[in-house]
C-alpha cells in the first residue's frame, strides 16, 4: 500500500531534485505525492492564509514528509511552515513522520541519521560505525544547513527523524523502508514546536 507523502523543498533551487524523486516514484509506485506545486499557492496571500492552505489542504491526508535539504532550505519561511505543519498534531491533520534528505550540495557536510537499528541494516548498509551527538553545538556543527526547528527535535528525547543522502532515496527499496519507518514513528514523535514560525526569508 502506497502512503501519502508531502515533499517540502526550495522551489527555486531544488525543483530538479523534486522532479527526479517524482520520476522515480512514477516508475516504482512507492508513494502518493501530496506536495504543493510551484504555482499552486499565490505569494500574494497573507501569511496565515498560506499556512492554512498548506496545513489543511495539502498536509491533511499525508502521513510522511520528505524534506529535501539544500544550502538555502533553512532560510525559507514556506519550508518552515511546512515542517511546523508536519509536526503539528491537530484535529484536521495529525503529525507526520519526517525524513530529511541531504541534497548533493550539502551531503559532504552533513551526517546521516537512522531512526532505529532495523533502518540502519536496511538503508545504511555502507556504514559500519555510528557516533552519537549530545549538545546543540555538536548538532549545529554537524548539520550546518539544518534549521533551528530540526535541531530542537534532534535534541528532544523520543523524537525519531531520519537523515539520509540523496543517493539513498535513489534506491526504491531503501526509500520504501525509510517511509515505512517514518510512518511507524509518527504517532510517538512528540515534536518540539517551541521555536516560533519564520515570518520572512533570511
Amino acid at each position: 500500500m502506497a502512503h501519502r507523502v508531502f515533499i517540502s523543498y526550495h522551489h527555486d533551487n531544488d525543483q530538479d531534485y523534486k522532479e527526479k524523486l517524482i520520476e522515480l516514484n512514477d516508475e516504482h509506485e512507492i508513494f502518493i505525492d501530496m506536495s504543493v506545486g510551484t504555482d499552486e499557492i499565490s505569494d500574494e496571500l497573507k501569511d496565515e492564509e498560506i499556512r492554512e492552505i498548506i496545513r489543511d489542504d495539502y498536509l491533511k491526508d499525508s502521513t510522511v514528509t520528505i524534506l529535501l535539504c539544500g544550502t538555502e532550505t533553512k532560510n525559507r519561511k514556506h519550508i518552515d511552515w511546512e515542517l511546523y505543519s508536519s509536526m503539528y498534531n491537530g484535529k484536521k491533520n495529525k503529525r507526520s513522520g519526517i525524513i530529511i534528505v541531504n541534497l548533493p550540495s550539502i551531503q559532504s557536510e552533513s551526517l546521516v541519521r537512522a531512526s532505529n537499528e532495523r533502518e540502519k541494516e536496511e538503508v545504511f548498509t555502507e556504514i559500519k560505525s555510528w557516533i552519537s551527538l549530545d549538545t546543540r553545538h555538536d548538532y549545529e556543527k554537524k548539520y550546518p544547513y539544518f534549521s533551528e526547528r530540526i535541531i530542537d527535535n534532534f535534541l528532544k528525547s523520543g523524537v525519531k527523524i531520519s537523515v539520509v543522502n540523496w543517493s539513498h532515496v535513489q534506491e526504491p527499496e531503501k526509500l520504501k523502508s525509510l517511509i515505512y519507518h517514518a510512518l511507524n514513528n509518527k504517532d510517538t514523535n512528540n515534536y518540539d514546536l517551541s521555536t516560533k514560525m519564520k515570518r520572512r526569508n533570511s
